[in-house]
């Protein structure tokens, strides 16, 4: 490619290639130094990375895992960015099954994959192995992402006839045939480079330094949020969003955290040692400490009073509100249950 020798010269970004918050990277500084220690100490091994400032990352690889994976992407740290954001190629994330729309992601360094993530390390129980990099990808093969990164357009600029189609409301797939599209490139040489965009911008760093949703905190924040833009956007039904929000998140939450109530381990306060049933004495056999719950009541009700909310601002039909009398009526049996009353002799005469 050409040398860098313009501030504002445009480079296009390799598949792998990946632009990397400031914040990881100072993070990043400091975890190269311990596994140059740990290669040292305790593998008897010369240090590899030998990282004394943020710059001194440029080059080195990176392995990116998506929440609930185990195969990571691996990646090259190119540049850095003051804003919360990692930048990449649009096939490299859709590879890791994320789809550029604000959700968090991970990015570590491919050294501390090999040395950190043994089968040996991590938990037993269901879901231990969730989370971490048991295979890794060295290579990005366009065919082999999601669906939806091959209908990426790469275009300069529309056609005159595409903006004709969206007057007579055509079929978006009959459209699609005249825009560049990833998916037109694959099995091309053009599938990697030379995607080009339709709005220039002066500082790609211009936008938003972090995402919304990790700034509003609570989840009812998220969801006023969510709705009330939805709410302002003509094209938008917001009592569909509110619909789907509540069956496809609230619902299955709520009924999620009541299932694992009932079929929850116990934990000792004091040695942290789990127990499939609890002891009948009800403390640990091994410390004596007490033993808690590890799932508990807040959790299952969290979303209620939201899932309510929604139902009667939107008028959603009989059958939401029925089911959440149904989950509600099995909290209640579970927590709210008919005490057992002190009997005396006195009762049993007749």
């Amino acid at each position: 490619g050409n040398s860098l020798t313009d501030p504002n010269q445009i480079c296009e970004l390799k598949v792998q290639d990946v632009i990397i918050p400031l914040k990881s990277a100072e993070y990043f500084v400091r975890v190269a130094n311990f596994l140059d220690e740990l290669l040292e100490k305790v593998y008897e091994l010369p240090p590899y990375y030998k990282v004394k400032r943020v710059d001194d990352l440029v080059g080195h690889l990176v392995v990116g895992l998506a929440p609930h994976t185990s195969v990571g992407i691996l990646g090259r740290i190119i540049g850095f960015t003051r804003l919360n954001v990692c930048y990449a190629h649009p096939l490299w994330h859709s590879a890791k099954r994320r789809d550029c729309d604000g959700d968090e992601d991970t990015l570590m360094l491919a050294l501390d994959t090999i040395l950190s993530f043994s089968k040996a390390y991590l938990p037993a129980q269901i879901g231990g192995i969730m989370d971490a990099p048991l295979f890794i990808i060295p290579v990005v093969n366009p065919l082999e992402v999601q669906r939806q990164a091959h209908e990426v357009d790469v275009a300069a600029t529309y056609p005159s006839l595409f903006y004709e189609k969206t007057w007579q409301k055509a079929a978006p797939q009959k459209v699609s045939e005249l825009i560049d599209l990833i998916e037109h490139r694959l099995n091309t040489a053009a599938q990697f480079q030379g995607f080009k965009y339709t709005i220039p911008v002066s500082d790609i760093n211009m936008g938003n330094d972090e995402s919304v949703y990790k700034k509003l905190g609570r989840m009812i924040n998220k969801l006023h949020s969510q709705l009330t833009l939805a709410e302002k956007i003509e094209a938008v039904d917001a009592e569909m969003v509110a619909k789907k929000v509540l069956t496809t998140h609230f619902i299955r939450d709520i009924a999620g955290n009541l299932r694992a109530f009932t079929t929850q381990n116990f934990r000792c306060k004091s040695c942290n040692k789990r127990f499939r049933r609890l002891p009948l004495r009800g403390k640990c056999p091994d410390c004596g400490g007490a033993v808690t719950l590890t799932v508990y009541r807040g959790g299952i009700e969290k979303y209620l009073e939201a899932a309510h909310q929604l139902v009667q601002k939107y008028g959603l039909s009989e059958y939401y509100a029925q089911r959440l009398f149904l989950v509600e009526e099995e909290i209640r049996s579970l927590f709210e249950g008919n005490k057992p009353r002190q009997v005396s002799l006195a009762d049993f005469v007749g």
